[in-house]
């Protein structure tokens, strides 16, 4: 039985014709691959802006405790 490598070495049209489907078949897959890469920096990025969101919250919500008790303790003492 002939595999395609040996047909390609007696006959250079099909060794063409071969080569012209594998680099069909690779680019296809670098597409596919491309566009993962594509939706997984999009997640990366709207994952960034949420954490942003949260720590920008976190911060504001320890920085109006410290205040509030900052507040209490000055208005004890008076």
């Amino acid at each position: 039985m002939s595999t395609p490598t040996d047909i390609e070495k007696e006959n250079l049209e099909a060794h063409v014709e071969l080569c012209a489907q594998r680099y069909t078949s690779l680019e296809l897959r670098l597409t596919n691959i491309e566009s993962k890469v594509s939706n997984l920096q999009k997640l990366i990025e709207d994952s960034h802006s949420s954490m942003t969101k949260v720590i920008i919250g976190t911060a504001g919500t320890v920085v109006t405790g410290v205040l509030s008790v900052l507040v209490v303790l000055l208005t004890k003492m008076n």
